[in-house]
């Protein structure tokens, strides 16, 4: 397959810069086997029933975006300069791999300065990222990164806006609770309790799971021939008992969904067996069409970005002409589009008749 094959043409209107508010009252794109409806997400109640299990990632985004300060002596007296960092994942060593804008301005040994209580010091390059050490860790860590941090939106987003106090609400679920992304998983964001208990009100069950977002996932594939694009990898991790209940699921006959497509390369990790297995460790599960599920029934998701792997994704489990024939859709429906935008339920077998 070519990479040609995912693409489509966005109207850049489409994007969305905020969430809806309530977060309930995004469009829902409900794709019934070969059937579309046009619904919203507090109508999930409508589409799930007793017995079904919703996977919810429960990762928790950090606030890596941070502006700081270089200071350094120079023949013609102090000079500074702007530093910006968007931090991606905490080393064995204690540093933190960080993109650093611009990177050429920092040297080894030098520190950026981001707050009062929250600095930096470079003390490695490799592969075009920085290592930077923090002057403090643990919860003083957090508490100073908490204070002196944005939200790491999106580039889509942060090109039109930069993120803010709302943000911090915003691009964060409602069920987040382990920190480590540096990416929302998006399809979460639409969840509020209410809406959480009236589905489990109905019968439908929840299992949490973790898989740490990272930067990676907005990279682009630059492989005309999509089987060779190297796919990014991130931590995860599926508990015993979250395999558990995902198995008692399936052997009851219930559906496993589920929301985002992060959560369903985690659980389709553990699953490569055949059969959901506990696991923990990196993954980078790339799911294109021809793939074979052995976990996931269905899927609620975002709309995602021309000829990104989540393109793919969606297509292996819809199908492409499927798949094309949503996008579409949607992009004629004003629905809006990727991580502040609408959702799309993804039924591959239809479950209504009308």
């Amino acid at each position: 397959m070519k990479l040609s094959d995912f693409d489509f043409d966005l109207p850049d209107r489409l994007i969305a810069t905020r969430p809806a508010v309530p977060r309930t009252s995004a469009r829902l794109l409900v794709a019934d086997g070969p059937v579309l409806y046009d619904k919203r997400v507090s109508d999930l109640p409508d589409w799930l029933r007793a017995g079904d299990r919703l996977v919810l990632n429960d990762t928790r985004v950090i606030p890596a975006r941070l502006n700081g300060q270089r200071h350094r002596d120079s023949a013609q007296g102090p000079v500074q300069a702007r530093i910006e960092v968007t931090l991606l994942e905490p080393r064995a060593d204690g540093t933190w791999a960080a993109l650093i804008k611009p990177l050429k301005k920092l040297k080894i040994g030098e520190g950026v300065v981001f707050s009062d209580d929250l600095r930096a010091t470079l003390e490695a390059v490799e592969d075009g990222q920085g290592h930077l050490r923090f002057n403090c860790a643990g919860d003083d860590f957090d508490r100073a990164l908490n204070a002196a941090g944005a939200m790491p939106l999106p580039p889509y987003i942060a090109a039109k806006r930069p993120a803010d106090a709302q943000d911090m609400t915003d691009y964060q679920t409602v069920f987040a609770r382990n920190k480590g992304a540096v990416a929302a998983p998006t399809a979460s964001l639409h969840f509020d309790e209410a809406l959480l208990a009236q589905l489990a009100q109905i019968g439908v069950a929840f299992t949490h799971v973790t898989l740490h977002v990272g930067a990676g996932t907005f990279l682009p594939v630059k492989v005309d021939d999509i089987s060779e694009h190297k796919m990014h990898s991130e931590w995860g991790q599926v508990s015993a008992q979250a395999a558990s209940e995902i198995a008692a699921t399936k052997a009851a006959g219930g559906r496993i969904i589920p929301v985002g497509t992060t959560a369903l390369r985690l659980i389709e990790t553990a699953g490569r067996s055949g059969a959901i297995q506990p696991w923990e460790g990196d993954t980078d599960i790339f799911i294109t069409p021809g793939f074979e599920f052995n976990v996931a029934d269905a899927l609620m998701t975002n709309f995602h970005l021309p000829k990104s792997t989540l393109m793919m994704l969606v297509a292996a489990l819809m199908g492409q002409d499927a798949i094309k024939t949503l996008y579409t859709h949607a992009i004629e429906s004003n629905y809006r589009f990727f991580s502040y935008g609408d959702a799309s339920l993804l039924l591959p077998k239809a479950q209504k008749t009308a």
